[in-house]
């Protein structure tokens, strides 16, 4: 199964259906397929949700 085919995790589909409309229209279809799949974001994606990230403990 290719990755653009895999089945994302809800925790994380619900994350991004949660983020405000005007921060998912910002992403390139690239970088929701990382949110969704990917295990590293680039710095891009960090500046555009820097204000919804919690640093882990």
């Amino acid at each position: 199964m290719s990755k653009k085919n895999k089945r994302p995790d809800s925790e994380r589909a619900m994350a991004l259906k949660a983020l405000p409309r005007s921060i998912r229209e910002q992403l390139t279809e690239e970088e929701t397929d990382l949110f969704l799949n990917g295990e590293e974001w680039p710095e891009s994606m960090f500046k555009k949700l820097e204000e919804f990230i919690v640093p882990k403990e």
